[in-house]
C-alpha cells in the first residue's frame, strides 16, 4: 500500500497527466494541473504553518476546493473542510474546537470568514495558487510523513451542542478507497457523479478514488436534484457511470417523478448509504437501470464512511427491508451484548467495528474519544481498538448483517447523523422556551419537537435555524402547556407522538 494519498495522485498525474480528473459546470481540471495547484497551495501554507495543527477551509463545492484540500495535505497539515452557510455560532464552536493556526477561504467566502475568525489567520485559496513550489520543502515534509498521520477532519452532530470532530489517518481512508473501488468495479473508464457537499463524510470516494484510478468526477450542481429530467440529461451528456448518494438523493428524485420522462443511459454502478433505503424507492431505479449495480452500504464516519456492504442480487419487493451485508476487506464486525459478549448467531447487540479503518478518535476530545474507542474486550491479549457504532444489528445464517436501529438518540437524517440532544440544547438556549423534547419520525423521515414556554414557534424556528445546519432544524414543532412523562419522571416518548400524529 501506498503511505500517503499524495502518492495516488502522483502515479496518475504522471501516467495520465492530461485527462480530465475533475470538472463542474464551467470549469475542468487535469491531473497534472491538479498537482501543480496543489503543491502550490501546499508551499505557500508550509511557509505560515510550522507545526502539526490542522488547517480548516472555508471554499465552494467546485474543483478548485479539491486543489485546496490535497494543498494542505502536502504542507503536512490535516484538512478540516467547513461549509461556510453554516449557522455563525456553530462555525465558531467548530474553530474553538480545532484552534487552528491557519484558515483557507476561497473569493467568495472569505470576507465573512474574516469576521468570524477572530485572531486566526486567513489566507485566500486562489492568492495561494500563485505561489511557487518549493520541491525541497515539499520533500523534506513527505520525509517526516507516516500513513498514520491525519489526512481530514469532519465535523459530526454532539449530544452536547458542540460538533465532535472525526480525525482520518491516510491508512484508514486509502483502506476504505482500496475496498470500495474492489466491491463496485471502478477504473479509469469512469465518470463519477458528486451528489454530497464537499464537506462531507460522503464526498470523499468523489476526491479519492479518482487520484487512485484515473476516474473521473463531475461535481453535480445542487439544485439539479430537484428536477429529475433536467438531472439526468445533464448525466447523460457527462457520461456519468458511477454514483455514492445519499439515500436521500434517490428518495427525493423519486418523489418529483423520476424516469417518467428523460431516462438514464449511462449510469451502471450505484451505491447508496447514510439511511434506510425505502423498497418502492429502490425498485423502481432496479426497473428503469436493469443493467446497472445496486450496493447497499453502511457506517459511521467513525469507520471511514462505511464497514459493511451488500449487493442487491434481485429486483426488490415494495415491503423488503435490505440487509446491510458484510464488512469490506480489512474491516471486521463484532456483535456484542449488553455484558460485551459476543451474541449467539442470530441475536440482537450492538455493531461494533475494528479494523485499520477507525478513526484517529476526536480532535480535541480525549473523554468522548475514550467512551467511543474503546479495548475489544473480547481480546484481552493485547491491545486492539473497537468503536461502538451505538447500532443494533443482527447477523443471519447466511453471514449478512441485518440493521435494527438504535441504541440511543442518534438517528440519519438526509444522510447526516444527528444527535437528538444537540438540537434539544440549542432549543433550551431560546429564551421563552422551558423544556423540550425531539423525537424523530422515521416512516416520513421528519424530525419533531415539543417544547413548553411562552416562546412564539416562529421564533423558536428562527432561532433554530441560526443555530444549526438547516437539515436539523425539526419540520415540525409544537408548543405544549407540559412535557408529557412517565411515573417515574422520565419522559414519555410514546405519548409524545400523538402530538405528531405519528401512529
Amino acid at each position: 500500500m501506498k503511505s500517503s494519498v499524495l502518492e495516488w495522485l502522483e502515479k496518475t498525474a504522471l501516467c495520465q497527466p492530461e485527462k480530465t480528473a475533475f470538472s463542474d459546470m464551467e470549469n475542468e481540471i487535469s491531473f497534472s494541473e491538479l498537482q501543480n495547484k496543489a503543491k502550490a497551495v501546499g508551499s505557500g501554507l508550509a511557509l505560515f504553518c510550522q507545526d502539526n495543527t490542522p488547517i480548516a477551509v472555508f471554499t465552494g463545492r467546485n474543483i478548485n476546493t479539491i486543489a485546496g484540500f490535497l494543498g494542505v495535505v502536502y504542507s503536512g497539515h490535516a484538512y478540516a473542510p467547513i461549509d461556510a452557510a453554516l449557522p455563525d455560532a456553530r462555525i465558531k464552536n467548530i474553530l474553538t474546537t480545532l484552534s487552528p493556526q491557519i484558515i483557507v477561504a476561497d473569493k467568495q467566502n472569505i470576507e465573512h470568514v474574516k469576521l468570524l475568525a477572530g485572531n486566526i489567520k486567513v489566507l485566500e485559496l486562489e492568492e495561494l495558487f500563485s505561489s511557487k513550489i518549493n520541491d525541497i520543502l515539499l520533500k523534506r515534509i513527505r520525509d517526516n510523513a507516516t500513513i498514520s498521520d491525519p489526512l481530514y477532519i469532519i465535523f459530526t452532530s454532539g449530544s452536547t451542542g458542540n460538533p465532535k470532530g472525526v480525525i482520518t489517518s491516510h491508512e484508514s481512508l486509502m483502506c476504505y478507497i482500496d475496498a470500495y473501488v474492489t466491491v463496485m468495479g471502478i477504473d479509469g473508464t469512469d465518470v463519477l457523479g458528486n451528489q454530497s457537499p464537499l464537506d462531507y463524510i460522503a464526498a470523499v470516494r468523489d476526491i479519492y478514488i479518482p487520484l487512485k484510478t484515473g476516474a473521473k468526477t463531475f461535481i453535480i450542481p445542487k439544485g439539479y436534484f430537484m428536477e429529475p429530467d433536467r438531472l439526468f440529461r445533464l448525466m447523460n451528456k457527462n457520461k456519468i457511470s458511477s454514483v455514492g448518494w445519499s439515500v436521500s438523493a434517490f428518495t427525493i428524485l423519486s418523489s418529483l417523478g423520476a424516469f417518467a420522462g428523460e431516462k438514464l443511459t449511462t449510469l451502471k454502478k450505484i451505491c447508496f448509504s447514510g439511511s434506510v433505503m425505502p423498497s418502492r424507492v429502490l425498485r423502481l431505479f432496479q426497473t428503469n437501470l436493469e443493467n446497472a449495480k445496486f450496493v447497499n452500504q453502511y457506517g459511521p464516519t467513525e469507520a471511514t464512511a462505511s464497514c459493511t456492504y451488500y449487493e442487491v442480487d434481485h429486483i426488490v419487493n415494495e415491503d423488503e427491508v435490505l440487509p446491510i451485508g458484510r464488512p469490506y476487506k480489512n474491516y471486521r464486525i463484532l456483535i456484542l451484548d449488553e455484558n460485551d459478549k459476543e451474541v449467539k448467531e442470530g441475536g440482537l447487540g450492538e455493531i461494533c467495528v475494528l479494523g485499520p479503518i477507525l478513526a484517529l478518535g476526536y480532535y480535541n476530545s480525549p473523554e468522548k474519544t475514550a467512551e467511543s474507542f474503546i479495548q475489544n474486550p473480547c481480546q484481552p491479549n493485547y491491545f486492539e481498538r473497537m468503536y461502538r457504532t451505538g447500532d443494533i444489528g443482527r447477523l443471519r445464517d447466511d453471514g449478512l448483517l441485518e440493521f435494527h436501529g438504535r441504541k440511543d438518540r442518534q438517528i440519519k437524517h438526509m444522510g447526516h447523523r444527528v444527535e437528538l440532544d444537540e438540537i434539544e440544547f440549542a432549543t433550551t438556549k431560546i429564551d421563552g422556551v422551558k423544556e423540550c423534547c425531539c423525537i424523530y419520525n422515521l416512516g416520513k423521515e421528519t424530525i419533531c419537537l415539543l417544547y413548553t414556554g411562552n416562546a412564539l414557534i416562529s421564533d423558536v424556528a428562527k432561532g433554530l435555524r441560526m443555530a444549526l445546519p438547516g437539515f436539523m432544524v425539526p419540520r415540525k414543532i409544537v408548543n405544549t402547556d407540559a412535557i408529557p412523562r412517565l411515573p417515574n419522571g422520565k419522559i414519555d416518548a410514546n405519548n409524545i407522538q400523538n402530538y405528531f400524529k405519528i401512529r
